[in-house]
């Protein structure tokens, strides 16, 4: 079976693949103290939840942005005596990447770009709420073209709450409308909804661009619940599309 490991800023995403089908996944903290240990007993911890060992594992694939996890995450590949794929320069020649400097692209926006032409065709648009808010464009061939990026909602809280501490326990859900009644849900209005506004603008912005009012746009990462409740503008939700890359790319590779 197939661990694809998504390492953002903040958290860390963990798939395990049966073929191309998604039987478990589960979101840790992405700490860069966290020795190879740690990480081997926490992900034996996640195995034991679904009584499964980890010689079920025979192969890891990860994208992310913290280059030294991503080193503790190889010797955690070599423990299990598992193949070991890292999505990047590596993987280059089965994806698609017209952008000016694709070295620079992103190993998980290179993911979302794969799993959007897989599953939902091309041209595509895919907003993944994390720690930044990143659009990634999909042309009409297929290949990732470039995009945007936004601070995201949670950056954009940490900020707000750092010079106003007394909103530092409004839960980040959609208020019931967008003139907030109290303070609260002002700043739900502000944060939620706004983030939602900023995905409208910019996916409309890009639709010109392309040429392409017909691409699909998908939301993704772990705020996508959030946010695709206040809007419109998705034509899917699919919280897991980065795993879904990591394991195609994988594919493509083996």
């Amino acid at each position: 079976m197939l661990l694809a490991i998504d390492m953002g800023n903040t958290q860390t995403a963990l798939g395990l693949f049966d073929g191309e089908e998604l039987v478990h996944a589960w979101r840790m903290p992405t700490d860069r103290s966290f020795t190879v240990d740690e990480l081997h007993v926490r992900l034996h911890g996640y195995f034991r939840m679904y009584d499964m060992t980890l010689d079920a594992v025979d192969a890891v694939a990860f994208a992310g942005v913290v280059p030294e996890l991503n080193r503790a995450w190889r010797r955690v590949a070599e423990r299990l005596s598992a193949r070991a794929v890292v999505v990047g320069p590596d993987t280059a020649a089965v994806t698609r990447v017209r952008a000016k400097n694709p070295a620079e692209v992103g190993a998980d926006r290179i993911a979302n770009a794969t799993a959007a032409v897989k599953y939902y065709g091309a041209p595509a648009i895919v907003v993944d709420f994390g720690t930044a808010t990143n659009i990634d464009v999909v042309d009409d061939e297929g290949y990732y073209i470039g995009g945007a990026i936004a601070p995201g909602l949670r950056i954009s809280m940490d900020a707000l709450v750092s010079r106003a501490a007394r909103l530092s326990s409004v839960p980040l859900e959609a208020p019931a409308h967008a003139i907030g009644a109290n303070t609260v849900e002002a700043v739900q209005s502000g944060a939620v909804l706004g983030t939602a506004a900023m995905a409208e603008g910019l996916v409309a912005r890009i639709k010109r661009e392309l040429g392409a009012a017909d691409a699909t746009v998908i939301a993704t990462g772990g705020l996508a619940p959030v946010i695709a409740g206040s809007t419109d503008v998705f034509d899917a939700v699919d919280s897991q599309l980065t795993l879904r890359g990591i394991c195609e790319i994988y594919r493509r590779v083996h």
